[in-house]
Parts: structure tokens; sequence; C-alpha cells
């Protein structure tokens, strides 16, 4: 997890997948940074493939109390905004992100519960195009079901061309839909936190 202790909003990322280095984790970095350096200078914290690794497999609210998991929901519970990264799997999203995703019933019972309100930033990477079409559907179905508000604008990547390199990315239209990502969730996060339309 890194994070970031500006001023502003908290945006928190989760995504990528179980190799330490994937084009997933590389777009997410991307989304954030430019989170970060959004006029409103947002907080950022990311739970990647080091943090989703380390989560066992969601059982029930009573078996799930981990340190993993706590250090989750606690980022999710104070955050003003969120950013999903996934790779598509089979036409959908992963295990290991959904498993993430999963832990968010442990919010069931909070005042806000689950991402209620909240503007979701989505990103998926695939091999090839037909994959990603999907896979977003999913997400934005799945933030749905959790009461969030995805962003306007869903990032999809077609990883084929290996856009991604040490961390940065080498394609400047995939790096400009990534930003835009990153400063959609950071404005609607603005409005929300100043009594707008999500709150």
């Amino acid at each position: 997890m890194r994070d970031s202790s500006s001023g502003g909003p908290l945006i928190v990322g989760i995504g990528g997948t179980a190799q330490a280095v994937s084009s997933t984790e590389q777009a997410l970095d991307v989304a954030l940074d430019a989170a970060a350096a959004a006029a409103a200078g947002a907080r950022i914290e990311r739970f990647g493939h080091r943090e989703l690794v380390a989560l066992p497999h969601f059982l029930t609210v009573a078996e799930n109390s981990c340190t993993q998991a706590q250090r989750l929901i606690a980022a999710v519970r104070e955050a003003d905004g969120i950013i999903l990264a996934s790779p598509g799997y089979h036409g959908s999203i992963s295990g290991l992100v959904k498993n993430a995703i999963d832990y968010l019933e442990l919010t069931s019972k909070d005042a806000r519960p689950y991402l209620h309100g909240l503007p979701v930033g989505l990103i998926v990477t695939a091999y090839g195009w037909q994959a990603t079409g999907t896979t977003l559907v999913a997400l934005r179905s799945i933030v749905h079901a959790l009461r969030g508000w995805p962003t306007p604008f869903g990032c999809t990547v077609n990883t084929s061309k290996s856009p991604f390199k040490d961390g940065v990315c080498l394609d400047d239209s995939v790096a400009d839909q990534l930003a835009t990502v990153g400063r959609q969730v950071v404005e609607f996060a603005g409005h929300r936190l100043h009594g707008g339309a999500l709150a």
C-alpha cells in the first residue's frame, strides 16, 4: 500500500493481479497519480498485488477480521472516492479483485454501508478487446449493487500492445484515459464533500 498525505479528498485504489508487476497495477498507479496531481490534490492509498494476495478468501463477517482486511476496510470507510482496477479474466473480473470487493460486506451495518454515495472510477486491462467491455460492464454492475456511482468514463486497456514498461505508460492515449479516470473521481468526490448531488 502506498499513500500520499496532502490535504485533499482520500481516494482509495484497489486492483492488481497475482503477479508482482502487472499492467493492471501499473494502470491503477497512473490513475492514482493523476488523482494526486489534480487541482484538489487528492490523498491516495493503494491496495495492489501485495495486499490483495494477502487477503484470505472471504467467508463470513465474523470470520474475516484479519489485519489485512481491517486495513482495507478502514481505508474504504474513510474514502471520498474509489478506483477499482481489474484484469479481464474469461470475460469478467478476476477472483483476486472480487475477493477484495467481497470484504466490503464488513461495512454492511455502517452508517455509510458499502460504497454508498461514493464516486468510483473503473479500469479494465485485458490481452485483447473482447474481455475489456464485458469486464467493465461487470464492474459497473457491482458498483451499482454496492450503492456507488461509477464515474462517466471507464478506461479499458488492451495490453497486447504492451502499453506499460517499468511503471511508465508508453501510450499517450492510454495515459490520458487513465488520468481522466483519476481526475473524474477527484472531481466528483469534491462535489460530494461540498454537498453536491453525489452526497
